[in-house]
């Protein structure tokens, strides 16, 4: 992989470059977020903003670097995912086409190398071998922080906001992680290709910061979930520590646990897991009085400690880590429960799913 400094220039031209293209073509073609009594804008807006980013993203791989084997794996996915994301924001797709396709696309990746092959037992920092269990485990992993990106987009620049952070930092953690112990090629490939991902995003974020001119659409946000979700698995899934296993959950905390705490809430309050509501931790803060800005800036800072703590995180012991994540994990659920975001049938109610003219991203 060479340096990424053009790369990271040239991706963050043509976000700025297609954005504005992306969302004149989203009009004609039909591909609009439409407001209903679930989501928070008022006005008809374009979607498909992802495509800006993928292509983005796309064009200062393939023009810059070097198409090693799991960088091909990574685009091959991503291509899927952005297909049934563009699919979705055009057509509609059901919520079961939809994970069935998340699936296909999470499986199209392995062939090129890309699984979890071992976690680390935290007592004795010895790698147990997944064996049969890598290709489920690896799914899972991929598809679970697709759904949680895609969840979290409820609000202008949040999922895009939160997707950039959460690159810079697994970014700068993986080069700790190369520093500390022997390193591979594929943990430099993971370095390159996040901060691509970020410059692309940035770019994007000029036209998706409140006020929005356009959405990602589930183009973007599945894109994203799915490619920061791979690239964990190429920078930090193959190092033998506990810690390395750990990391990637900080890093991505606000998304996967608002994505748990909607599972939760939904099954307690025996609704439809897939039916959607106004209970996530954005439309909490919505609901205490926070402006949209507000909100989406308050998510921003809680997701930069998050991302702070992965990088100390990598410079502690076992024992310390330990330690840290347990007085960590209570002040978020402390935090979480006095927002609202655990409580079953709380005030606001849940919601008929939209048609497939109406359904967005937005869950």
């Amino acid at each position: 992989m060479e340096m990424p400094i053009i790369a990271v220039v040239l991706a963050f031209g043509l976000a700025l470059l297609l954005t504005p293209l992306v969302r004149k073509w989203a009009f004609k073609c039909g591909a609009l977020d439409k407001p209903d009594q679930r989501k928070l804008h008022h006005k008809v807006m374009p979607r498909l903003g992802g495509l800006a980013i993928f292509i983005s993203f796309l064009t200062a791989v393939l023009v810059t670097q070097e198409i090693t084997l799991q960088v091909a794996g990574l685009l091959t996915g991503g291509f899927l995912i952005v297909l049934l994301g563009f699919l979705d924001d055009t057509r509609g797709v059901s919520p079961r086409l939809k994970l069935a396709g998340q699936v296909v696309a999470a499986c199209a990746v392995i062939p090129f190398g890309l699984e979890v092959n071992f976690i680390t037992n935290p007592l004795s920092e010895e790698p147990l071998l997944l064996g049969y269990l890598s290709i489920p485990v690896t799914v899972l992993w991929i598809v679970s922080v697709t759904n949680a990106v895609n969840l979290i987009d409820g609000l202008d620049g949040l999922a895009s906001g939160i997707t950039f952070i959460a690159s810079l930092t697994l970014a700068a953690v993986v080069c700790i992680e190369m520093y500390q112990s022997v390193s591979s090629p594929a943990q430099w490939e993971a370095v390159v290709l996040a901060l691509i991902l970020a410059a692309a995003v940035l770019g994007f974020l000029r036209y998706n910061f409140y006020p929005a001119k356009i959405f990602l659409g589930d183009t973007g946000s599945m894109f994203l979930g799915f490619s920061v979700a791979v690239l964990s698995v190429m920078g930090l899934a193959k190092s033998a520590t506990f810690i390395s296993v750990i990391i990637p959950i900080v890093i991505l905390g606000i998304p996967l646990l608002d994505t748990v705490f909607a599972i939760l809430r939904r099954y307690l309050g025996q609704k439809p897991i897939f039916q959607p509501d106004r209970e996530h931790l954005h439309h909490r803060l919505i609901q205490m009085g926070m402006s949209h800005r507000q909100a989406v800036l308050s998510i921003y800072g809680v997701s930069l400690v998050l991302g702070l703590s992965a990088i100390v995180l990598t410079l502690m012991t076992t024992k310390q880590a330990a330690i840290f994540l347990v007085i960590l994990s209570t002040i978020v659920l402390v935090a979480a429960n006095k927002i609202g975001v655990t409580r079953a049938g709380s005030r606001a109610p849940y919601l008929t799913q939209p048609n497939k003219q109406q359904r967005s991203s937005r869950m």
